[in-house]
Order: C-alpha cells, then structure tokens, then sequence
C-alpha cells in the first residue's frame, strides 16, 4: 500500500477549554500520513488516488468554522474526515497546539487509526 503525507501544515482553529483559548482561534499544527490506492502511481492519474490538495483545503476550512474542547477531538474529526470524505484506508496524525504553555514548544496528540481489516504498513 501507498501512501502520502503532508507535514507541518499549519491551521487556525477553534480549540480549548481555557477561556484564553476561547477568544479566537490558535494555531494548530498537522502532520498526517494516509493511504492511498496503489493504482495511483500505476496509472498517473490524480482520479486513482488521495487529492492532498483538496485535502489540506477542506481541514482548514472544517477546522476555521468549528470549536473543539479538546485536541484529541479536532484529531478524532480530521481522521473520521480522512476515512468519511476520502476514503482512506488508514490514517496517522499527529496535531498539535503550538506555544500554549511557558517552556513548552508544542502540546498535542498522536492518533493512529484503519479500517476493519486494515493494517498500518510499520514503515508509515
């Protein structure tokens, strides 16, 4: 199985629970792996495969119009957007908020999920 990833995308979003974080949106940062078709690179055709394109657009507009309590969410929602919308087979995320606490550089959550029957390649 193939697969794309996109790293260190950056987003604004909607995400906290402290009333600081309720007074607009914070950046978040994505890096995501996913699945894709192995047709893809068999064909050379973008309609066998993932549009990171059109991925990245729709998290950014998902995550811009949308307040989450918690990280672990906003990753629930990107990864069930993945498999819903997309199709992909399997996905790793990784999100985090960037310079929400003294001395801290990056708080956040890592998220691993398949499909029924899916397994993760090791090397993803």
């Amino acid at each position: 199985m193939d697969f794309i990833f996109i790293e260190e995308m950056r987003v604004k979003a909607w995400v906290g629970i402290y009333e600081r974080e309720k007074t607009g949106p914070q950046t978040v940062e994505l890096n995501l792996t996913f699945g894709v078709p192995e047709a893809a690179a068999e064909h050379d055709d973008i309609a066998d495969t993932i549009d990171y394109a059109i991925v990245t657009a729709r998290i950014r507009d998902e995550l811009g119009g949308r307040h989450f309590n918690l990280i672990e969410s906003l990753g629930e929602f990107v990864v069930n957007l993945l498999f819903e919308e997309f199709g992909a087979p399997w996905v790793k995320l990784k999100v985090a908020k960037i310079g929400v606490m003294k001395d801290v550089r990056r708080v956040g959550v890592h998220i691993q999920r398949s499909r029924t029957g899916v397994t993760v390649p090791p090397n993803a």
